[in-house]
């Protein structure tokens, strides 16, 4: 059994079976997954699957350090990119928050150290979500997007960073029927 909104037999599924929740240790991947949230404000996450090669070379492959030293002439080449999505805005933010990314990756050691230092390193599941409460946001993702931000991160709210948490695992949000609940497990948070 999985969780209903990835049933399509496709990019959603495969998404679901092989990333969402299953939590994720590697700055790499902290980063691409932060980027694509920034990229989504606004945007369906669909979209942002189907667009993910894009991002990616857009991006340097979502290598932050090679990103955070684009100058004004990737960010029009990004906007020139066919396929890519045409926010000057967004482009510029990603490129800012990967120069915060590396800013936290010299204070906490890793982004990883940073971001699960939010739960002491433990997934949370929400009692809430076990009784069937659609949540986009909570105190934890308040908290870490207040904190981004206080970082000088853009285009990363509360709403955004749940999804975010949600998709490295820090927060385990699959249907409790869904196999990947319980492989991923967790605290539960009353």
């Amino acid at each position: 059994m999985k969780c209903n909104w990835c049933e399509d037999g496709g990019l959603l599924e495969r998404y679901h079976d092989t990333e969402w929740g299953i939590p994720c240790h590697s700055d790499k991947m902290l980063f691409e997954y932060l980027m694509l949230e920034c990229m989504s404000a606004g945007l369906s996450w669909m979209l942002m699957l189907r667009k993910r090669d894009i991002f990616k070379t857009c991006f340097a492959d979502f290598d932050y350090k090679k990103v955070a030293a684009f100058t004004e002439e990737d960010v029009n080449k990004a906007m020139a990119y066919p396929g890519m999505i045409k926010s000057r805005r967004k482009i510029e933010a990603v490129i800012s928050n990967a120069q915060n990314f590396i800013n936290i990756q010299q204070e906490f050691g890793s982004f990883d150290s940073y971001i699960w230092a939010f739960t002491e390193g433990k997934t949370m599941i929400y009692q809430r979500h076990l009784d069937g409460e659609w949540m986009t946001r909570n105190d934890l993702s308040d908290n870490v997007a207040a904190d981004l931000k206080k970082r000088g991160f853009k285009f990363l709210g509360s709403t955004l960073i749940y999804s975010y948490l949600q998709s490295i695992g820090v927060i385990n949000d699959h249907d409790p029927g869904c196999s990947m609940f319980i492989k991923i497990g967790g605290v539960i948070v009353r």
